[in-house]
């Protein structure tokens, strides 16, 4: 073999080893995942013998689980909504605010993320519950005469959420910020533009790389979200991932659990594919 045929494998030498673990750890399961949808149900087995699409039709006449993945779609878009609204001013702040507080600001940020998801969404449920710390407040104020529903519900799901994935769109949009010139601020504002101007015309532009990698991020997560949703969401309200655990592991239908995995999993990516189109055409706008 000659060096310049060397040369040429070279490269896929160098990449062999990500792509065989991509392929083991990523591909080959969804690829068993796919096939899994496709099997008969079993009695006692996970799955029968033969092949159907049942499944997905199991899934697509019956409302009840179209009406979950509406429901999870939209606890992830408002959290991801929440997040960005949160987030974007902590970010700017840590990329442009007063170096002696910044690591102050990190430690803040990324506190969340020392403490494990259990334990965190456990604490919403003492602070969330009817007996919790926010109702008790408010009743021994006496701002309130009963307990505000807080848990059990949607709106202490996406409270618990945007609590958990706060960092992850913090810390992108902080990083698009740190790359903006403040320059380039300065020369809008020495043109005439005002501080909101400069603001919608420069930095927010530029910085819509973090904003988008932060928003997909937490509504990929906010969709794939388990523990967070059973605990605080308890019987009354079901994301689509726990009613996936719910078909493999506690009624053992594991061919319709791959099917309703596999529709969260294809709705999430198609919505993440067109609102990378749409941010990707406004930025080069």
């Amino acid at each position: 073999m000659n060096a310049t045929s060397k040369k040429g494998f070279g490269p896929w030498l160098l990449i062999a080893p990500a792509a065989i673990l991509i392929f083991v750890f990523l591909v080959l399961p969804y690829l068993n995942i796919i096939l899994m949808s496709f099997r008969m149900p079993g009695q006692g087995t996970p799955y029968g013998p033969g092949f159907t699409i049942g499944n997905y039709g199991k899934f697509f006449s019956d409302y009840f689980y179209i009406g979950q993945v509406i429901n999870t779609l939209l606890i992830g878009f408002v959290t991801t909504l929440l997040c960005l609204l949160l987030g974007f001013p902590v970010a700017w702040q840590l990329a442009r605010g007063n170096s002696r507080f910044r690591a102050v600001g990190y430690g803040l940020v990324l506190s969340p993320l020392l403490v494990g998801i259990v334990i965190r969404s456990f604490g919403w449920t003492i602070l969330l519950g009817n007996n919790g710390l926010i109702n008790r407040t408010l009743t021994n104020l006496g701002v309130i005469d009963g307990p505000l529903p807080l848990m059990y519900n949607a709106l202490g799901i996406v409270i618990a959420l945007v609590h958990v994935f706060l960092p992850f769109m913090i810390l992108p949009i902080m990083s698009a910020i740190q790359g903006i010139d403040p320059s380039l601020e300065a020369a809008a504002r020495s043109l005439g533009a005002s501080k909101f101007t400069a603001f919608r015309r420069v930095t927010l532009p530029l910085s819509l790389p973090g904003i988008q990698a932060g928003c997909i991020l937490v509504f990929v997560l906010s969709l794939s979200a388990y523990v967070t949703p059973s605990l605080i969401g308890g019987l009354r309200v079901k994301t689509m991932a726990v009613t996936v655990v719910d078909a493999l592991i506690d009624t053992f239908q594991w061919p319709f659990g791959s099917a309703l995995a596999l529709v969260l999993a294809t709705t999430g990516a198609i919505i993440v594919v067109i609102f990378g189109r749409m941010t990707a055409v406004k930025w080069k706008a």
